[in-house]
């Protein structure tokens, strides 16, 4: 059985190494930085357990740029949430996923390039030419993001992958206050086998005087030097070597099961790409990610077999202490709306009969989800 379960100190050592496996800008492969995005998403969850999550208020919703400018409304200031998969029997952590409650604001916009099809036609030599362009954006409206996606390779194909994936919109939907009307996820272009970006070498690195992993990794801490010094004017993609051309819009090989994941859950490519690498920026209306609709509080029944059960999905526990716990298996919902689960299932909750729990019905198919026993993600399936 597997439990996911929040990020804890005795984990840095293994999410190190799982962060070595590729570069993300919210898994950066630096013990310290680890520690405090551990430190970060324990301070996170508690706030969570006891209500007092860093919300965005009726100002801030409405757009009131007085009520909220230079505030800094970035990372430090939203609540984020780093996940980890533990097998039960060996208590190995397996992977990681991360959930951001607001990914920047009024005053600290995230950037992208908008790509536009541009139409040119000449009458007196009766021919044409359509041209690709990109335009830097900036984006002030601090979507929630998901990202930092990682499963080890020996645990693919029995759906942790999913798991990892689908655990982060459970929580949207139990705490739905707390985030915004809009999931982003920036999903890995493809890189050469030494790591590089073709996109970032014959576009940014001619404005950015930084390599590739150097200017992801500042932007973990300022991304200011972006709108600084890319170019604000269009810029024609035809300018471009074919090799880098195109990637643009493309994923990473190993990207491709988790971005067929997200878009059945209604994620879309709306044009905007990553102004690095050029990987697709996949966004959905958070009340319309069906994860997140499907899921709502419950009290907990006794424990039943698990062939009393008729229906699966997944249950957390968010303990006071802010201690987190899912499991994603059989359960049972009574006419009154209480459900149960198997008694294996309650003992990695550490819940009793009576408890509130978060319910996620997954039953017929439900956020394109599947019994257990499907291929997952992979190491590389989103890029922050």
């Amino acid at each position: 059985m597997h439990v996911i379960r929040r990020a804890r100190v005795e984990d840095i050592s293994t999410l190190l190494k799982l962060a070595k496996m590729v570069h993300f800008i919210n898994l950066p492969p630096d013990k310290d930085s680890i520690a405090a995005k551990v430190a970060a998403s324990r301070a996170s969850f508690q706030r969570a357990a006891s209500g007092s999550e860093r919300r965005r208020d009726a100002k801030w919703k409405a757009g009131d740029e007085s009520a909220v400018r230079g505030l800094a409304v970035g990372l430090d200031d939203a609540d984020q949430f780093m996940f980890v998969l533990e097998d039960c029997q060996t208590g190995s952590v397996l992977g990681t996923s991360q959930l951001i409650a607001h990914m920047g604001g009024i005053g600290n916009p995230n950037y992208g390039l908008k790509m536009e099809r541009r139409d040119f036609f000449a009458d007196d030599i009766k021919t044409g030419s359509s041209h690709m362009v990109v335009q830097l954006h900036k984006d002030e409206s601090g979507p929630s993001e998901i990202g930092g996606l990682i499963l080890q390779p020996a645990s693919r194909g029995a759906n942790l992958g999913k798991f990892l994936s689908f655990v982060r919109f459970h929580m949207i939907g139990m705490r739905r206050e707390v985030f915004a009307d809009r999931v982003l996820a920036e999903m890995m272009a493809p890189l050469t086998d030494d790591g590089r970006s073709l996109f970032w070498e014959f576009f940014g690195h001619r404005f950015i005087p930084l390599s590739y992993v150097e200017a992801d990794t500042h932007c973990g801490r300022s991304r200011q030097f972006i709108a600084a010094l890319l170019p604000p004017e269009p810029i024609y993609l035809s300018l471009l070597p074919p090799a880098a051309r195109d990637v643009v819009g493309e994923v990473h090989r190993e990207t491709v099961p988790a971005r067929r994941i997200l878009e059945r859950l209604g994620f879309a490519f709306n044009g905007f790409v990553d102004p690095f690498d050029a990987g697709p920026q996949l966004e959905a209306k958070t009340d319309d990610i069906p994860l997140v609709s499907a899921t709502q509080p419950r009290s907990l029944g006794a424990a039943v077999e698990v062939s009393a059960c008729d229906r699966e999905g997944i249950v957390s526990m968010l303990h006071s202490d802010g201690e987190f716990f899912t499991v994603w298996g059989a359960m049972k919902i009574g006419e009154d709306g209480e459900v149960s689960i198997p008694a294996e299932a309650m003992s990695a909750l550490r819940v009793s009969e009576g408890d509130e729990v978060g319910v996620t019905d997954m039953t017929g198919g439900t956020a394109a989800g599947g019994r257990a026993g499907s291929s997952g993600a992979g190491t590389k399936p989103e890029k922050v």
